[in-house]
């Protein structure tokens, strides 16, 4: 009876724990909730602490911009990289590279945030970004995305850093999922003449395709919430650009360089709204994330 008790007084304390958090969320932003309502806040894209007006629109519209980059760098390398490990590398490999995949992981924001402003944003500035800017001249679309001055502290290689970041995660989710497919499918298809790659794209993507998105989603998840590594490469420029090549503004690096500035209780409330903001949408990342890999979990039982 007393095992009982504590284990279900330690499975809800976390219940407790998030409507904790959200009690407060709400209950410190609720001056800047009555000044600005929640659809002007959202789409306004104002951040003027003199004048006293706020909007979570060039937030949002960095976080949104520096996580989808980031994703699209990081999916086809952690994919890649688990296709490898299960299906490619040989049994001696694949120990040294999932330790690899999990120091990855271990390493400190703070410490990519460094690396990524002493060591990679002046390669970034100096090769990379001229480079892209060279290729995409002539491409009316593309080259609206590369124009501007290349600085090395920008939302390109915040996206950059953001990446390197979220590779262990896809990875090593990716690697499970793919595991996961049952070793009689793929050697009948074997069996039939079935090539590597025909065994991977045909069997294993497929069958595993649900855990992988949850891995994507989990992913985004880190993507969204990440603070330090991006407040040292991203600027803090509350202003919705076209150019990867500008500093930005996300919801987290707002909240990490402008908290101490607060010396108004609407200007501190404003700041509270936008991690209120930021915990519904890491909220629904997760629940979404939760949903596939639940359903993929089903699918493997039946």
């Amino acid at each position: 009876m007393l095992f009982s008790s504590l284990t279900a007084l330690s499975s809800f304390s976390v219940i407790l724990i998030i409507i904790g958090i959200l009690y407060v969320l709400v209950s410190q932003s609720s001056l800047a909730i009555q000044k600005f309502g929640v659809i002007h806040f959202l789409r306004s894209t104002d951040w003027d602490p003199v004048k006293e007006l706020f909007g979570a629109a060039t937030n949002v519209y960095g976080t949104f911009v520096t996580t989808v980059l980031s994703l699209l760098f990081a999916i086809p390398i952690a994919i890649g990289i688990a296709i490898f490990v299960t299906e490619v590398s040989p049994n001696f490999l694949k120990g040294p590279i999932g330790v690899a995949i999990e120091l990855l992981a271990a390493i400190p924001s703070i410490i990519y945030g460094m690396w990524g402003l002493f060591t990679l944003s002046p390669i970034m500035a100096k090769y990379i970004e001229p480079f892209m800017k060279q290729i995409s001249a002539n491409i009316p679309l593309v080259s609206v995305l590369f124009h501007g001055t290349p600085m090395g502290i920008d939302i390109l290689t915040a996206s950059t850093i953001l990446s390197i970041m979220i590779i262990p995660f896809t990875a090593s989710i990716s690697r499970d999922a793919f595991n996961l497919t049952p070793a009689v499918v793929k050697e009948s298809a074997y069996a039939l003449g079935a090539t590597r790659w025909e065994v991977v794209k045909n069997i294993v993507l497929p069958y595993s395709k649900l855990g992988v998105f949850g891995g994507i989603a989990l992913s985004l998840g880190r993507a969204l919430g990440e603070t330090m590594a991006v407040a040292f490469v991203l600027g803090n420029n509350h202003r919705i650009t076209t150019s990867l090549f500008d500093a930005a503004a996300t919801i987290t690096v707002t909240l990490a360089n402008e908290f101490t500035e607060a010396d108004k209780d609407i200007y501190l409330s404003s700041l509270f709204y936008l991690a209120l903001v930021l915990f519904v949408l890491s909220f629904i990342t997760l629940a979404v994330a939760k949903f596939f890999l639940l359903k993929a979990e089903r699918k493997v039982s039946r």
